[in-house]
């Protein structure tokens, strides 16, 4: 018998390494397979898009806000991953009845290298995990940020406008690259008007590939309100998936920032 302690400090006992896997977060999905669990994973959400032969391979048991607990309960898991923000309370404590259930909660790189090492513990890939986490932690020491702080906002949605506030991973991100995010003493992902825009001065706004699928009209819609400001569009996974993508996150990063080297914010 195990005990892990999941990141919402749950205590999760464990009889053996789990067999029968539901993941209800996409970029921990990814990380499973990452990790060689290709057998032990039954079940993913409908937006676990990594790898894309899941989708044909394994049961889809709903979107990560609306799980189907009768099909999750009749394929019998041992193991749920599960997050607290991506997911619903409710239905994660539902879940509790029917299975195990690891949370993860993260705001910070530190907390996904531990939940990535906390994930390989819990399903018995520990030595993977930990090759994962130490590549990821050594890519990140590489990014080189801006030497001058830009002002900027990373835009997750539109009609309304939402933007990424403080005390999110993409925050942290933005900090990573030396983006200084103008709307980070706001809590989570909160709305804002063009006024709000221009009234903050951005130098620098990114319009993110996901949850909104941002396209090249959009620029120029917000283009027309803020003429002095660079707007460009950016690949979300890089800024919002916590596992395993992370291993490409820091060149992604790196590769934006010499964009923006380039350009004259004078």
């Amino acid at each position: 018998m195990q005990e892990h302690i999941d990141q919402t400090g749950k205590k999760i006992i464990m009889h053996k390494n789990p067999e029968r896997i539901i993941s209800l977060v996409p970029s921990q999905t990814e990380l499973l397979f990452d990790l060689g669990l290709e057998a032990q994973v039954i079940g993913i959400t409908k937006f676990c898009i990594h790898p894309t032969h899941w989708k044909e391979a394994k049961i889809i048991v709903g979107g990560t806000k609306n799980i189907h607990l009768s099909k999750i309960e009749s394929l019998h898991p041992d193991l749920v991953i599960a997050n607290k923000e991506e997911n619903v309370k409710d239905q994660v404590e539902s879940l509790e009845k029917i299975a195990p259930v690891w949370v993860s909660d993260i705001n910070t790189l530190e907390e996904a290298l531990w939940m990535i090492q906390s994930i390989g513990s819990i399903t018995g890939t520990a030595a993977k995990a930990s090759v994962i986490a130490q590549s990821i932690q050594e890519n990140f020491e590489k990014l080189k940020p801006l030497s001058k702080p830009l002002r900027a906002a990373y835009l997750i949605w539109r009609q309304p406008y939402m933007a990424a506030g403080g005390a999110t991973f993409i925050n942290a991100m933005l900090k990573r690259c030396g983006l200084d995010n103008v709307f980070s003493k706001q809590q989570r992902y909160p709305v804002v008007t063009a006024t709000d825009l221009q009234a903050a001065d951005c130098q620098v706004i990114l319009l993110s590939s996901e949850p909104y699928p941002f396209k090249e009209k959009h620029i120029r819609e917000l283009q027309e309100l803020l003429p002095q400001t660079h707007i460009l569009l950016v690949d979300g996974e890089p800024f919002s998936w916590y596992g395993s993508r992370l291993l490409y996150a820091a060149a992604y990063f790196q590769s934006l920032l010499q964009q923006l080297t380039v350009h004259n914010f004078s």
